[in-house]
């Protein structure tokens, strides 16, 4: 794997003693590279705390081993349940993210994280770029404006021939700017390469770039409720459902809280509760009685379809 931060097996191998909390589920995967698309992955590079961090918070006490697994868990899904975030905020982790741009662009957004990203003004960019597989090419769709339809598409072949041509036409023209062969090396032809932070611009959104991102649980949570979502879109989806996994690793116990209360809970606005309560009730509310837009009662009714 192209230019890697740190040498993984190296780094695996060293063991040093620790006076602080660990969590083992995650010391068994700490910097190992966990693929992600065609060439990113995911790397746990470190982390602080654990779900006893979380309790020890909460108890503002130092009792760690004096309380059962079966109490901590009990007030942690507590403290999910009522969003009580501040303990969840004592634990944080570091990733290293190999991802495409585009998906870095959506990642982003999400304010609430440290961020320092390999920068294309003083390296090189690999060639590598994202090039989705044929399941996953699909029509804008009518409905959302903002993702595609669950149909495929008969001319998918061609889509991914004009996405990978593109994308190499443009990686050559990149090195060209710069006056370098794909290794790097100059290509020693009279000519004065333009500055990296200019070629970068010949390059598309589907190439890849990496970073280092540190957050907390609770932000991290908040990231996977959101991006671990049925709509999200596949390919930030895609590293969203790794991050699940590892969160299930460093905190067990937060995690089986957050699938419960978070992950796979419904929220109900106070018009849609009052509906509810009518069909449980016994009534037949109506949508022209219900003081839900057509968009509201129609999700309410999905949601409730399986009842």
């Amino acid at each position: 794997m192209a230019r890697e931060f740190e040498t993984e097996l190296g780094l695996r191998n060293e063991t040093r003693q620790t006076f602080r909390p660990v969590s083992n589920g995650i010391e068994d995967i700490i910097h190992q590279t966990i693929p992600v698309l065609d060439h990113g992955f995911i790397r746990v590079v470190d982390y602080m705390g654990d779900d006893s961090a979380i309790v020890q918070a909460a108890r503002v006490s130092y009792g760690r081993g004096t309380k059962k697994i079966s109490e901590d868990r009990g007030l942690i899904r507590y403290l999910m349940r009522h969003s009580h975030t501040t303990p969840f905020e004592m634990a944080e982790i570091k990733l290293h993210v190999k991802l495409p741009i585009f998906v870095a662009r959506q990642w982003i957004r999400h304010r609430t994280a440290s961020v320092n990203e390999y920068s294309a003004r003083y390296s090189i960019l690999d060639r590598e770029f994202y090039i989705p597989d044929i399941s996953n090419i699909a029509a804008q769709s009518r409905a959302n404006k903002q993702g595609r339809e669950d149909r495929s598409l008969d001319d998918s072949a061609w889509v991914l021939n004009l996405l990978r041509d593109e994308s190499e036409r443009s990686y050559r023209g990149y090195t060209s700017l710069l006056n370098t062969s794909e290794d790097g090396s100059d290509l020693n032809n009279g000519r004065v390469g333009i500055a990296r932070e200019l070629a970068r611009m010949n390059l598309s959104l589907n190439f890849y770039t990496q970073w280092y991102w540190k957050t907390n649980l609770h932000n991290l949570l908040n990231f996977l409720r959101l991006r671990a979502d049925p709509h999200a879109q596949y390919e930030i989806r895609a590293y969203a459902e790794k991050l699940l996994n590892i969160a299930e690793k460093w905190v067990p116990l937060t995690f089986e809280a957050f699938k419960e209360y978070k992950l796979g809970a419904v929220t109900l606005s106070a018009s849609a509760w009052r509906v509810v309560q009518d069909r449980i009730a016994g009534k037949s509310p109506s949508f022209e009685d219900s003081g839900l837009s057509r968009r509201e009662w129609d999700e309410l009714m999905a949601t409730l379809k399986n009842e």
